[in-house]
This record gives structure tokens, sequence and C-alpha cells, in this order.
């Protein structure tokens, strides 16, 4: 099929072409993706629908994680500043990562944080640290909490803006793409997608947002949203 074709045939007969989900508590299940949510990533890219995936994770970290990362057309990484392409290994940053001076000084009130090409992370019991250090160095830096894990990235910083950094890339609308997810962090991209989706096993607050919550939990959670998805395009949630 030419591309001027696709383009009109995804466009008119179908409203969702495209797939972003979380990693960890969404597609992966303890840090593991499942046979049968590998296999149904499969079938949705068989379907002519991209998939983009959105993760907190640095990069490293989830290919080392995730050796099928191939399946996807492009991921988000460090919770929105990195973007990275498997199928040429491309890789684009968006923002600048916090000064040295701020490390160091979580490190002498003793706070050991992971680092990522942006991302600095540690875990929320060091929230008031993080947030002096931040207000005494005058930094333009935020916090975003998941699920016990704290990351500090510039203000700005988000899945949001690094999902609409990749959409544009891939000449794609946010609302042509179904959103899934499971913790605080991703109620940023959930909210600007055209449909937004909770598994089951979802903090209350991203089910209270979420279109529709999904009656299995993880990756098998995906796996139906996945089907359902292929089946009916999510034609009874559209308005």
């Amino acid at each position: 099929m030419c591309n001027i074709c696709w383009y009109f045939f995804h466009n008119f007969i179908m409203r969702y072409l495209a797939l972003a989900t979380d990693y960890d508590g969404t597609l992966a299940t303890h840090g593991h993706v499942k046979d049968e949510t590998i296999a149904a990533l499969k079938r949705l890219r068989s379907s002519g629908r991209k998939l983009i995936l959105i993760t907190g994770r640095e990069l490293n970290d989830l290919l080392r994680a995730f050796p099928q990362i191939d399946l996807f057309d492009i991921v988000i990484a460090e919770n929105g500043p990195l973007l990275y392409v498997p199928a040429n290994h491309q890789e684009k940053l968006l923002a600048l990562k916090p000064p040295q001076e701020f490390v160091d000084k979580l490190r002498e009130r003793g706070v050991n944080p992971s680092m990522g090409k942006v991302i600095v992370a540690t875990w929320d019991k060091h929230e008031t640290t993080v947030s002096k250090v931040i207000n005494e160095l005058g930094l333009d830096l935020e916090i975003i909490l998941n699920k016990g894990a704290l990351m500090i990235l510039p203000t700005g910083i988000n899945k949001a803006s690094g999902l609409a950094a990749a959409l544009e890339d891939m000449q794609l609308l946010p609302e042509n793409v179904v959103g899934v997810g499971d913790a605080e962090n991703d109620l940023d991209f959930l909210n600007v997608c055209g449909i937004s989706v909770a598994v089951n096993n979802a903090l209350p607050v991203v089910k209270e947002a979420a279109t529709f919550v999904t009656e299995n939990s993880c990756g098998a959670g995906v796996t139906e949203l996945i089907d359902q998805l292929i089946a009916s395009d999510l034609s009874e949630y559209q308005l």
C-alpha cells in the first residue's frame, strides 16, 4: 500500500492509530513482559498501528530488561526527556540534566541518587531533602512521584512533553492515541490522549481519571486492551 493510501485508509477507517503504554506495572509484571503480552503487541503492529513506550526507566536499564524493544516505533525514556528509536538506535535529548552541584549536595545530605542522561532519581522518603536542595540552589526543577520512587527533572519535562515530541516526529495527533498506565506519573500523558486507560492494578487516582479500566492487571490488562482496540477501534468509547 502506498504512503498516501495508507494515510487515508488509517485516518478514515481507524480513529486510533497508536498505543502509548507505560512499562513497569502496566506492560511489565515485576519488570518482565510476558509472552502473551509480546504476542499481543505483535498483533497490534500487524493491524497497522504504531507502538509507543513511555517509561521512567533509564534507557540502558530498559534495554537490559526488555530485549523485544524493537517492537516499538519509539521509546520515551527517563519520564520524558529522552527519545529513542529502536529501528536505528537514534537518541534525542529534549532537556539538559541538572547541574552536578545539585547531585553533590544531595550526596552530602545522605541521598545517593541514580542518574540518567537527564533524570535524577531516588526514593520518596527523601522528598523533603530534595525539595530543600532545589530551593537552596534556586534550580528550575520539579519532583515527580511514581509509586514510591522520586524523579527530579527540569520543570515542564514529563511523560506528556515527551509524548508530544514523539508524536511530532511521527506526524500523529494526540487524539489518535490510546494511552495506558498505572501510576501518578502516567497521568500527564494519559490526560492528553484520545482515550486513557488504566490497568486494573493502577492507583485509584489513575482509575478515576481514565476513560475505562481493564478487567485484568499489568500485561494481561494491556493484552485485553489491545484485543479490544483491534476488534472495535474502541468505538464504544467514542463520542
